[in-house]
């Protein structure tokens, strides 16, 4: 389209005038021509100009879109993304079976996390749940078709295994093998066919060649104080009859125990009259020794635990026994003398020992003694004989249980279950290397121990946040920290190809179980024995690897994850950070926390309620603040109800408590901070849990279990206890969960010991 001409204006152009001589017609033609030219040009130009922004603009939208896509995406991606791998469902699906999507977690975040923590009737822990599954794995391990090389010790493991297994050959055998083994004693007067060799002589027999301690137990452990090296101890023995002349039903319990011995030795033949009459004084003997002994708790009381003495003297205070000749078989290879020192845990028993054995009558009293020891060898060695044997001690327990008014227990224990214990004795290096192959990759071991970096990494960075240590103090902690020593998953020198091999030469299989029972007994003894003689070894662990408890051991400053507890639903690699960090991590804070101990285990005469049995303390910290803390903590948890027969004292767990809290803070700290540097975090799908709520609840998760009855050795509280405690005393659980000041989860008080 061209442009019109422009418009005439006041003193402008005017068509009627004349450039010179050209008349009017020819400037109008070279005008027309001029403004056909113009409009041409300034037609294109126009044209171009449109093009270029419809091209400019069509980019520009263009672009508009592919950012708006980018940054869309871009959002989208920033938040949590839900894990949907097949290890991320199987834990969703857990916690949603668990969990009681109707308990109001700001009321009761127990029974929202663990409210349905019941399968086939039967309430159990997350731990035993975690448990039986690394049963099963070993089940797998061990009944796999596998050609393992010859003689070699996953080869004899597995062997062992099947042997014990077989139980129609072990009931094919009968009573004979263990005929055997009595004659090799000496026989005894039920038999019929004794040489009775001298009392002193047998005993030593039993405990060096059978293991078996009928008087008293004799081992080798650390010194309870520096240097820690190994010495020989004397303690009281593993008495057949766990129960005291002041228990209730005693005599109930005796006739109980009486019937049991009197069938071990109809099993092997005897007379039921001489049976009877040898049974009877088998029982005399360790009522009497029963009456010399002593509680642990007492021995502590009375500060009769770790006495020192030597062989010579302990062979004046007990002169029944034979020591040096009898310590000497058992701690063979050791070079022993009349001079060695050595510890005893109770030198009034072993005194009150010495007197019983001195005290029989002299008429058959050696017929009576060996009786004795055999009957406990017998009762030892039932996992190794036929069904006759192990039906009589199961009635027995059954029996047992009823009589000291305990819930009943069912003793029907899978075959499976009793062979993987014993082949688990005999054999823990090597079965403990074919789990963790199995079980725990080196990506899951070398993600475990990142993540407990990250929780050391944060106690050492809070550390200048506790207020009632001295500065002193917290350099200690600090150097322990730098200083210690962290294992994941199994010793690394058993998961070297053959590193056990030699450990398995002097096993032979005998042609019954028994036979080979016992020279793996032997075996596992003397390896014992070596392991102390040598220098300290790594594969000096207090746990088997597919066991499901950590430990943190302060003499040897070294904190110690197995395995079997880094499995799911604890721990998985590919699991959302917040698990590992909630449920692992809280755990490894846990064993961490365990440092403090020697600072907050000391004594202060304003708070004597509050004393605990932890050495040493912190004299230069705050301890009036420190005891404001700890009886802030105690009256916290004395705060909580608990469920109908639980039960729970405050100054007894006190130390667990704390640690608990601490862990719990620590573990969390190392995961904000592992936020800050990581980016990809991710959550479960259906639950509706931010990454921070899941945290705490996967940290619930671990501690779930059903309220029963305390153990009297259990310095943990209730399970209950162990999520309201430490959940409602942390202020980012109730932001996080946006419970209401004065809400249970969100009290007015909160204790501040860390």
């Amino acid at each position: 389209m061209l442009l019109p001409p422009p418009t005439p204006i006041q003193g402008g152009w005017r068509p009627e005038e004349v450039e010179g001589n050209t008349t009017l017609g020819q400037t109008r033609s070279r005008m027309e021509t001029v403004w056909t030219q113009q409009g041409s040009r300034e037609e294109w130009s126009y044209r171009r100009a449109l093009l270029r922004w419809g091209l400019i603009s069509t980019l520009l939208l263009s672009l508009i879109l592919i950012f708006s896509v980018l940054l869309f995406y871009t959002f989208h991606s920033c938040g949590p993304r839900p894990c949907k791998s097949p290890v991320c469902l199987e834990l969703v699906a857990s916690y949603l079976t668990m969990g009681n999507a109707s308990a109001l977690p700001c009321t009761d975040f127990y029974s929202f996390v663990c409210g349905n923590l019941t399968w086939a009737s039967e309430s159990r822990d997350m731990l035993q749940v975690l448990k039986e599954k690394n049963q099963n794995q070993l089940r797998r391990i061990l009944e796999a078709s596998v050609p393992w090389p010859p003689d070699s010790a996953e080869e004899k493991t597995v062997r062992f295994y099947k042997a014990c297994m077989d139980t129609d050959a072990i009931d094919a055998s009968g009573a004979e093998p263990l005929m055997q083994v009595i004659e090799e004693l000496g026989g005894w007067h039920i038999s019929g066919n004794r040489t009775l060799p001298d009392f002193n002589h047998t005993l030593k027999l039993l405990m060096s060649q059978y293991g078996n301690f009928p008087f008293f137990k004799a081992y080798l452990r650390p010194q309870p104080s520096p240097p820690h090296v190994p010495v020989i101890q004397i303690d009281q023995p593993e008495f057949q009859i766990p129960f005291r002349p002041v228990q209730k039903n005693y005599p109930e319990i005796l006739r109980a125990y009486l019937s049991y011995l009197q069938q071990l030795g109809t099993l092997l033949g005897g007379d039921q009259k001489v049976v009877l009459e040898h049974a009877s004084i088998s029982m005399t003997i360790t009522s009497n020794l029963l009456l010399a002994s002593k509680s642990p708790d007492q021995r502590k009381r009375e500060g009769k635990l770790f006495q020192e003495t030597t062989i010579a003297q302990l062979q004046e205070v007990a002169p029944s026994i034979d020591w040096l000749p009898c310590l000497r078989a058992i701690f063979s290879p050791m070079i022993l003398s009349p001079s060695q020192p050595i510890i005893v845990h109770d030198l009034e028993y072993i005194r009150g020992m010495s007197n019983v054995i001195g005290q029989m009558p002299k008429d058959g009293y050696r017929d009576y003694l060996q009786s004795h020891m055999i009957l406990g060898l017998v009762s030892t060695l039932v996992p190794a004989l036929d069904s006759h044997f192990q039906n009589a001690q199961r009635n027995l327990s059954q029996k047992l249980q009823e009589l000291a008014g305990q819930s009943p227990i069912t003793f029907n224990i899978p075959r499976w279950k009793k062979c993987i214990e014993e082949t688990g004795a005999f054999f823990e290096p090597t079965l403990g290397a074919m789990f963790v192959q199995k079980t725990f990759s080196h990506g899951s071991r070398d993600a475990a121990t990142q993540l407990f970096s990250e929780i050391k990494n944060a106690l050492s960075r809070h550390l200048k946040r506790i207020r009632w240590m001295d500065e002193g103090s917290k350099r200690e902690v600090q150097t322990k920290l730098s200083q210690l020593k962290v294992e994941m998953g199994a010793p690394a020198e058993v998961l070297k190809p053959g590193a056990t091999t030699q450990d398995y030469e002097d096993i032979s299989f005998g042609p019954s179980f028994l036979q080979t029972f016992l020279s793996c007994s032997r075996a596992l003894r003397e390896r014992t024995v070596r392991g102390f003689l040598e220098p300290p070894s790594r594969r000096s662990w207090k746990i088997s690897p597919w066991e499901v408890n950590a430990y943190y051991s302060m003499s040897d400053n070294v904190a110690v994850f197995p395995a079997g507890l880094l499995q799911p639903p604890f721990f998985c690699s590919d699991y959302p950070s917040a698990v590992n960090f909630g449920a692992a991590g809280s755990v490894m804070a846990h064993e961490l926390m365990h440092i403090f101990n020697q600072y907050c285990g000391h004594t202060y005469q304003d708070f004597p309620i509050l004393t605990t049995v932890v050495p040493g303390g912190c004299p230069a910290c705050d301890i009036p603040t420190l005891y404001e803390e700890q009886l802030c903590l105690r009256q916290h948890y004395e705060s909580f109800s608990l469920p109908a027969g639980s039960t729970f004292n405050s100054s007894h767990t006190l130390l667990e408590n704390a640690a608990d809290i601490g862990a719990l803070l620590i573990a969390m700290k190392a995961y904000r901070k592992w936020q800050q540097k990581h980016k990809g975090e991710t959550i479960l799908p259906r639950l509706g849990l931010s990454p921070y709520q899941l945290f705490y609840q996967s940290y619930a998760q671990v501690v779930c279990g059903s309220p029963n009855p305390q153990h009297a050795q259990d310095l943990h509280s209730p399970p209950i206890l162990r999520v309201h405690g430490p959940l409602s005393i942390t202020p980012t659980f109730a932001r996080y969960f946006n419970c209401p000041r004065g809400t249970p989860m969100n009290p007015g008080r909160r204790c501040q010991l860390w």
